[in-house]
């Protein structure tokens, strides 16, 4: 037992040993993250508490009115002749009467309620669509900051393995001090691109986990994915199409003017009259019980509803004008987010095809050359700050690719481009 004691105390001793880096959490896919940030996000849980708060509200538009009871007992006379007989002369009754509405105006109610829910759920839609843009903005930002790191970091090698062969020019008597003091100079960018990469990568990593709400230390959260651009061709016509039938902002303006018309009809309805029916149980002496009934209707002289009537009228054609605003911002969209992925993808297309690989070309004759004597200092510094400047510009562009890729799913309500 005292073995087995010592084995388990070992083996946490062990656990505490091991680096930050091993207790990392496993890194993160698009769909695990985004699966995250819709069951903890905290705004959209707060939206979906505003759809439960309009399911209630339909409960409500729903009941029925109460009946009312009245109880009365007249004709008390406890200083008549007789003491003996307070209530011989009391006169009890009970009655009771309820509201009838006509002209459907609980249905109307009810349905307005549901389509009121129905536009909040659109909303909701609405506000995630946005907010997955924001997330997916922020993890295409990680991915690329992991990207520059590694590019920053491979960067620094190599000059690092040139600085090398520097010094053991230097030491040979085939280079002069100045030249090595100018190669010992010139890391210095390369390291700084390093750090400002790392600090950018920490950025991007703490936005993410804000949108996700999560308390996750930065060193142990960590996401996956391709970093890269895929040649794919979208039409005007097949965007606008998905948009239309996607977008959940011009959903919620059809279904707000639906509302608006039932509304009016409501309105319509709460202009009707609608009548009291009563009944009532008592004793009038010599008679010994009766019963009576009564109905009261309300005198229409005056129609006290006409100016919510009118409003509910105006309110649908306030309504059918943002739903046409709607309509026109979604083609501005569409089109405005079709144009920039387009132009990401044209460049991306050059650079892959072409300038990446005359990049690492010239910097490996170059570097070579520079090596055996047979090219200047000048020459080899400007090729690897050629080299330098090609790779991060395109990572920098597959970055806005990546981004104007989300922005165009945001603009069709779906993911179209990948």
């Amino acid at each position: 037992m005292q073995r087995l004691t010592r084995c388990l105390w070992m083996g946490i001793g062990l656990l505490a040993a091991l680096p930050h880096a091993a207790v990392a959490q496993t890194p993160l896919t698009w769909q695990q993250v985004k699966e995250q940030f819709t069951a903890t996000n905290p705004t959209l849980r707060a939206g979906r508490i505003a759809v439960d708060e309009a399911k209630a509200q339909e409960v409500t538009a729903y009941l029925r009115p109460n009946p009312d009871l009245t109880t009365t007992l007249d004709q008390l006379a406890p200083f008549s002749g007789n003491p003996y007989r307070p209530l011989g002369s009391a006169l009890p009754l009970l009655s009771g009467s309820y509201l009838h509405e006509r002209a459907g105006k609980r249905e109307l109610r009810l349905e307005s309620a549901k389509k009121g829910t129905a536009v909040a759920e659109s909303q909701l839609a609405d506000q995630q669509r946005t907010l997955l843009f924001n997330l997916r903005y922020a993890f295409v930002q990680a991915l690329q900051q992991k990207a520059v790191v590694a590019l920053a970091t491979e960067n620094l090698a190599y000059y690092d393995k040139v600085l090398a062969v520097g010094a053991d020019r230097f030491k040979a008597g085939d280079i002069a001090q100045v030249d090595l003091d100018r190669l010992e100079l010139q890391r210095v960018q390369f390291e700084t691109d390093l750090q400002s990469a790392r600090v950018n990568l920490r950025t991007a990593k703490i936005q993410l986990l804000t949108l996700l709400n999560d308390r996750t230390p930065i060193d142990r959260f960590d996401i996956t994915g391709e970093f890269e651009f895929t040649e794919q061709v979208l039409t005007a016509e097949e965007v606008h199409a998905a948009a239309l039938a996607n977008r959940p902002d011009l959903r919620a303006a059809m279904q707000s003017v639906d509302k608006a018309k039932t509304d009016h009809q409501l309105a319509v309805a709460n202009g009707s009259t609608d009548p009291t029916f009563g009944v009532d149980l008592g004793r009038n002496p010599p008679i010994p019980v009766y019963i009576g009934v009564s109905v009261t209707i309300p005198l229409k002289l005056f129609d006290r509803n006409q100016g919510e009537k009118e409003r509910t009228q105006l309110d649908i054609r306030r309504n059918e004008r943002l739903e046409d605003a709607t309509r026109a911002q979604i083609f501005s969209d569409a089109d405005s987010a079709l144009a920039t992925w387009n132009s990401s993808r044209v460049l991306l297309r050059s650079y892959k095809t072409r300038y990446l690989a005359q990049a690492t070309r010239i910097r490996e004759t170059v570097s070579f050359a520079y090596e055996h004597g047979g090219s200047s200092l000048l020459d080899f510094l400007n090729a690897q700050n050629d080299y330098r400047s090609v790779q991060l510009n395109y990572l920098n562009l597959v970055g806005a690719y990546m981004t104007a890729a989300g922005q165009l799913n945001m603009a069709a309500g779906s993911e179209v481009a990948r």
